[in-house]
């Protein structure tokens, strides 16, 4: 017997990932596995769009909401996880369906561990704004919270190399130390893997995120979030940093309006799906860049040339 198939389906937030991979999953008896590092807080269904209860019933899903917002979740972890997940499809003869936007955990899966993995620009601009505006010494608070081990072997003054390492545990997870340590082998084979990229228009998909977040309000994401805010997690958490989050937060605690919030939430959501892209393009090349009208097709014609 063969062994079953497995599609990876990337792509930006809004993009249209999730329907097509139930669509796939639904045809051809898969289990589709969450690769969105924001999909994997049960506290953030609404606000990180993730696939409707109905729909998890339907197919298999895996690695979705099973983690509580106060965990700092790691690729590492994740890489794990989702190598269970795989093992379990193959075991039952299930098509797996790997899909998101979290580009760190194709190329984790695919490519293995092996090297500190690029920093997102958002986190390294984020992270050396504030070392201008607070200093070495704030940064290095932040890392002993952190990562301690690797604060306590870094001088507090080493601009350098402490702003590398809260860039590298703030990113992935896990500490600068056992990205030295460790190495961790790819997953999966990519080039026995139909892989694409579902890229829409520009001008539609920047339609598309502002319908869905208007959408999210509607279902109750203001509540999701409340109900996150009155947990007073740290800030810094990843699931406290959700494309929507901060800037509800902030209209909750009265510092800003409804429409400010919303219309912030939507920009930083526009502009991370050109970083997406430009970090796919550059990290990824081998995914077929494809639009959400032509992916079934596209998807088909890659199996059918794996299975020659």
């Amino acid at each position: 017997m063969s062994e079953p198939a497995t599609i990876l389906i990337a792509g930006p937030t809004a993009s249209g990932k999730s329907a097509l991979a139930l669509a796939l999953a639904e045809r051809h008896g898969g289990t589709v596995i969450n690769a969105d590092s924001m999909q994997v807080y049960r506290d953030l269904r609404i606000i990180t769009a993730r696939p409707a209860v109905a729909e998890e019933m339907g197919v298999p899903h895996r690695l979705y909401g099973h983690v509580d917002a106060a965990v700092n979740y790691s690729v590492g972890r994740w890489c794990t996880e989702a190598d269970a997940a795989l093992a379990e499809a193959r075991r039952e003869n299930r098509t797996t369906v790997i899909v998101g936007g979290t580009g760190l955990y194709f190329s984790v899966l695919t490519r293995g561990l092996a090297a500190v993995p690029p920093i997102p620009a958002q986190i390294r601009d984020d992270v050396r704004g504030r070392l201008a505006k607070e200093g070495v010494a704030a940064l290095h608070a932040e890392l002993t919270r952190h990562d301690p081990a690797a604060a306590a072997r870094l001088r507090p003054g080493d601009r350098a190399r402490v702003t590398r390492a809260l860039e590298v545990v703030l990113a992935t997870g896990r500490s600068l130390l056992q990205w030295h340590e460790d190495n961790m082998p790819a997953r999966l084979d990519a080039a026995r893997a139909a892989k694409i990229f579902l890229m829409p228009d520009r001008d539609a998909l920047l339609s598309r995120i502002d319908a869905r977040f208007d959408a999210m309000m509607t279902a109750g994401a203001l509540d999701e979030v409340r109900a996150l805010a009155a947990r007073q997690l740290d800030p810094s958490l990843p699931a406290m940093k959700a494309h929507g989050v901060p800037w509800l937060v902030r209209h909750l605690d009265g510092a800003i309006r409804l429409a400010e919030a919303v219309e912030g939430a939507k920009r930083d959501t526009r502009q991370y799906t050109k970083r997406q892209a430009t970090w796919f393009r550059n990290q990824l090349p081998d995914f077929a860049w494809v639009e959400p009208q032509h992916a079934p097709a596209a998807i088909e014609a890659q199996l059918r040339a794996l299975a020659q």
